[in-house]
């Protein structure tokens, strides 16, 4: 009966310190002074009062939930991700706007019904990293990225009227990863074959016999699924 007793004590020690192993959660001030310090001062929004259109996925600020690669959890911070300029900002306890110093300590945001990363990803040629919306995850994930072009003002010319400067949303565009690859961005059907690393058979005739446009969302979805079932 002993032995049983020191058994379970050790047993629950173990779990105990298998969740202090987990995130820490950390709340928006700390996120505020983390931000201070890595930036070296505050990063303040830009104004665009004189441009039309929004650069935001939505203008207003909702509480979401930072999850760090160093296993901190930022809760309840207010959020909002700037597409045009691929960055994410929180407003702090004063009400004043940051945008986030270093995205790179980002693994995960949680943003009302949406999940977010911060990723390598390519378009052609190029890798950079920015952040990319959560649609399936598995083996083989699926994200897409909001795009907002920003078109110049025109003055007004013989056959045509002035124009504001403002921001224009674009269709969104698609990346696949597999593994911890780049996620490449959704192209051609034959393109998308290729960014699979193996079943390229398999691929190819899922595609052509469930009809899939890579341009859409849903059917893409379809797609993935069926390669991390494979």
């Amino acid at each position: 009966m002993k032995r049983y007793f020191i058994t379970v004590v050790i047993l629950i020690t173990t779990i105990s310190f298998s969740y202090s192993q987990d995130y820490q959660i950390r709340q928006v001030m700390d996120l505020y002074k983390n931000n201070k310090v890595t930036s070296g001062e505050f990063n303040k929004t830009l104004t665009e009062k004189d441009i039309e259109g929004s650069p935001y996925l939505s203008d207003e600020f909702i509480n979401g939930t930072i999850f760090t690669t160093s296993k901190y959890q930022f809760v309840d911070v207010p959020l909002r991700y700037n597409i045009y300029n691929d960055q994410l900002e929180f407003k702090t306890p004063q009400n004043e706007v940051q945008a986030l110093a270093a995205p790179e300590i980002v693994e995960t945001v949680e943003l009302g019904d949406l999940k977010m990363v911060y990723i390598p990803f390519s378009n052609t040629k190029k890798i950079r990293r920015g952040f990319l919306i959560v649609e399936v995850e598995g083996i083989a994930s699926l994200y897409s990225k909001k795009e907002i072009m920003f078109k110049e003002a025109e003055k007004s010319g013989a056959y045509s009227v002035a124009e504001s400067a403002k921001f224009v949303k674009r269709s969104d565009s698609y990346y696949i990863r597999v593994g911890l690859a780049e996620a490449k961005k959704v192209g051609s059907k034959k393109e998308v074959v290729e960014i699979f690393p193996d079943h390229h058979g398999e691929i190819s005739t899922f595609i052509k016999k469930n009809k899939v446009k890579t341009n859409k969302l849903e059917k893409l979805k379809e797609l993935v699924l069926y390669y991390n079932s494979l």
